[in-house]
């Protein structure tokens, strides 16, 4: 009898920095997922100082054909290495198609890759798959439902839509075919985040289909996330190189496209601009003509604080301190 094991149909490419404190519910979210084909988990650990390793090696001893790790002894992060999948977990992934995950979020269905799978299977020129993500704060709340749920209702995205969209997509939420990946351009890895480029590179795959099911948990403000590493230090030179690093990705992708989605391109990287000046809280940028479409696409509860910081600036701590504790109340 034949003792070949199977190859995966779906590679699971998981990171993980210091977060020990979820791993195992990512974990466990990965291997309760049914369905009628193999999965592999491959995962990095980013050289984690809180146990993440040992909890990977305990995990990765009881699953020796499922869970296969790299386990850093120095943290390729600070190195300048950004996009750690794309360096260390694509390579290797041996799956016709690739799941993402960051660590400190995990899926809650157990059927969400067989969904997808099966609409990947059943329609070939759709490149990737994503679903909605309830939202968890760290103290296991859930909260603002629609944060990680950018329409309401199934829909597919046109290539030219999945460049030029206001909403986000949950990384853990993605599937995407192995073409995306097989041949992953220099831009990509010289991008600060690692969703928008895996987004573009599937728009000129093919489109994008959005499951309105919440299939998956994003914890916002996690620890050790890169939303926190943004907010330590100089906030407005982080933002500052961030619009230009984003807008360098555009500009790449529009070269790489033959300029196919030159207006959406420009018009992206116009609204990541808008998005930095809000943080800045930029009332020239937010409040300019030029800007109203973005600002027209932010929450109406964004706006609503926004300019009740700007016009009653006595008034709006205590206002803050208000959406603080409503934080995340349906809208």
């Amino acid at each position: 009898m034949s003792t070949t094991k199977k190859r995966p149909l779906v590679s699971v490419c998981a990171v993980c920095y210091n977060h020990a404190k979820y791993l195992e519910q990512a974990l466990k979210g990965f291997l309760a997922q049914r369905g009628a084909f193999e999965i592999e988990i491959l995962i990095h650990d980013d050289a984690s100082t809180d146990g993440s390793a040992d909890i990977i090696r305990r995990y990765a001893a009881r699953y020796p054909d499922k869970i296969f790790p790299i386990l850093q002894e120095e943290n390729q992060y600070s190195r300048g290495r950004q996009n750690i999948s794309g360096i260390f977990n694509f390579p290797r992934a041996r799956g016709k198609y690739i799941a993402l995950m960051d660590c400190d979020d995990y899926w809650c269905n157990p059927d969400k890759l067989e969904r997808q799978v099966r609409y990947l299977e059943t329609h070939p020129d759709c490149s990737m798959t994503v679903h909605a993500a309830a939202v968890q704060n760290d103290r296991g709340e859930l909260v603002n439902r629609n944060l990680m749920r950018p329409y309401r209702g199934d829909r597919d995205l046109s290539p030219a839509e999945l460049v030029d969209k206001a909403g986000s997509f949950p990384f853990g939420a993605m599937l995407l075919r192995r073409e995306v990946v097989e041949k992953l351009p220099e831009w990509y890895f010289r991008c600060p985040v690692g969703d928008r480029p895996l987004e573009l590179l599937s728009a000129l795959k093919g489109y994008c289909h959005y499951a309105d099911r919440f299939d998956s948990v994003y914890r916002f403000h996690g620890s050790g996330s890169w939303t926190e590493e943004m907010k330590s230090g100089d906030f407005k030179k982080k933002q500052d190189r961030y619009a230009r690093a984003m807008r360098e990705l555009y500009r790449a992708f529009d070269r790489e496209s033959g300029g196919r989605y030159h207006r959406e391109a420009v018009s992206a990287a116009r609204r990541v601009y808008f998005l930095t000046r809000v943080n800045l809280r930029d009332y020239g940028e937010i409040f300019s003509p030029r800007n109203r479409r973005y600002y027209r696409e932010l929450p109406l509860r964004d706006r609503f604080f926004i300019r009740a910081e700007r016009e009653l600036p006595f008034l709006f701590a205590g206002l803050r301190r208000v959406r603080d504790r409503i934080f995340g109340q349906e809208r």
